[in-house]
């Protein structure tokens, strides 16, 4: 017996092909609904050995709280960066800083890297797997420490519980 796994082995990446050539196409004519059902079908089938293994999340719900949180934090640095910006220039003090990460897991360590961008304020420039350390300008940076603190508290942490690493 064959599982269904084996025949379509990403199932939200399939469904998200057929939708995406729709889009494409701009209509929802049945040829095209079936030649994006079968790229949706094809592609992930030819491409999924070339694709790295999606981690088991361990903790779902501190996965939803880690998107809360992260929402939360997106708002309040809309705010403090908005501020930062309508004032002086001379208000501002950017910088880098190297964040030691204590992640294994690819994708966590991504998943940092990513939140950390996406809050306004900050930016991951770049991972130095050897090190282990992600550099991250700041717009403003008052305690370098304390950044480093809050991001570990905060983001990391969890990052490590939900994905056992």
């Amino acid at each position: 017996m064959m599982r269904w796994r084996f025949w379509l082995p990403r199932p939200l990446l399939s469904v998200f092909l057929v939708v995406l050539w729709l889009f494409l196409m701009n209509t929802l004519s049945v040829a095209h609904l079936l030649l994006g059902g079968l790229l949706g079908w094809v592609i992930p089938l030819v491409a999924d050995p070339f694709m790295p293994r999606q981690p088991e999340v361990h903790r779902p719900g501190l996965m939803l709280r880690y998107l809360l949180v992260f929402l939360g934090d997106l708002l309040t640095s809309n705010w403090v960066v908005a501020r930062l910006l309508m004032g002086p220039v001379e208000r501002m003090s950017p910088g880098f800083i190297d964040y030691p990460v204590e992640l294994n897991n690819d994708y966590a360590i991504t998943l940092l890297a990513s939140t950390i961008s996406l809050t306004p304020g900050t930016v991951s420039a770049h991972y130095d797997a050897q090190r282990q350390v992600l550099m991250i300008h700041v717009l403003h940076l008052e305690d370098e420490q304390a950044l480093v603190q809050q991001i570990k508290q905060r983001y990391e942490q969890p990052l490590k519980e939900i994905f056992q690493c």
